[in-house]
C-alpha cells in the first residue's frame, strides 16, 4: 500500500510539470493588438500590401501569429478600422483572414463565387475606403468551381449570370477545357485582372482614390495546393 502511495504521488508530480511549464511566454497568444484608428490614417497602401505578404508567409511557414480571440473581440466591440479589403472568391479552400494570417478588425473580407464584381461588391469596396482601407485586392485563386463552370459554360439558375462575368476571361486565354488545370488558372488570373479594370471603371468614386495614390488595387492568386499568395505586380 505504501508503494502505491509513493507510486501515485510520482506520477501526479509527473503530470504536474508539463502543467506548469507546457509553453514558454515567448509562444503565448499575442496580446489584444488591432487596428485602431490611428493606426489605420497612419498606413500606407505599401505597408498594407507587405503586411499581408507577412501573413501570407507566415501561414505556408506554419507560423502562424497565436491569438487571444476572445481579448480580440472585446477589443474590437466598439469599433473597427481595417487597413485592406479583399475581393475574393467564396471557396471553402481560401478563408481571406486566415490565408493572410489575420486577426478580426484587420481586413474587410468581400467574398463571392469566381471574386466577380457587380453592384454589392463595388458597394462594399466603397464602404471600405470610406471608412478609411488603404488597398484593395482581387483574390483568385487555382482549381475555382467557377472558373470551371464559365468554362463548361454551366448553366443554373441565378448562376448563370454570374458565370457569363467570367466568360471573357475565358475567350481572353482561349481555353476550352475545364480538365486542363494550367488553362483554368490562366483564366482565373485574367478573370482577377478583369475585375480589378471593372473596380476602376465602374466606381468613379474608388477610381478618384486610387488615381490619387491613396488607396492602392493589386490582383493575387491563391493556390490551393501550397497555401501561397503570389501577387499580380503588372
Amino acid at each position: 500500500m505504501k508503494r502505491f502511495s509513493i507510486a501515485v504521488g510520482l506520477y501526479l508530480a509527473i503530470l504536474a510539470v508539463p502543467l506548469a511549464a507546457e509553453e514558454p511566454s515567448a509562444g503565448a497568444p499575442a496580446k489584444a493588438e488591432v487596428q485602431t484608428r490611428e493606426s489605420q490614417a497612419a498606413m500606407t497602401p505599401a505597408r498594407a500590401l507587405e503586411r499581408l505578404r507577412e501573413g501570407n508567409a507566415r501561414f505556408v511557414s506554419h507560423a502562424m501569429k497565436r491569438r487571444d480571440w476572445s481579448a480580440k473581440v472585446a477589443a474590437t466591440t466598439s469599433g473597427q478600422f481595417p487597413y485592406a479589403a479583399i475581393l475574393a472568391c467564396m471557396d471553402s479552400r481560401a478563408p481571406v483572414e486566415v490565408v493572410f494570417d489575420q486577426g478580426l478588425g484587420d481586413v474587410f473580407a468581400v467574398r463571392v463565387a469566381g471574386n466577380v464584381v457587380n453592384d454589392d461588391e463595388l458597394g462594399s469596396l466603397e464602404y471600405a475606403v470610406k471608412v478609411g482601407t488603404k488597398l484593395i485586392v482581387v483574390l483568385g485563386h487555382t482549381s475555382c468551381g467557377a472558373v470551371k463552370g464559365a468554362i463548361d459554360d454551366v448553366q443554373l439558375g441565378h448562376l448563370t449570370g454570374l458565370l457569363a462575368k467570367i466568360r471573357p476571361a475565358v475567350a481572353a486565354a482561349n481555353c476550352s477545357s475545364s480538365k486542363d488545370e494550367a488553362c483554368v488558372t490562366a483564366v482565373a488570373e485574367r478573370n482577377v485582372r478583369q475585375s480589378m479594370q471593372e473596380i476602376r471603371d465602374r466606381s468613379p468614386y474608388l477610381k478618384k482614390y486610387l488615381d490619387a495614390g491613396t488607396v492602392g488595387l493589386i490582383g493575387a492568386m491563391y493556390d490551393v495546393a501550397t497555401g501561397k499568395v503570389t501577387f499580380l505586380e503588372n
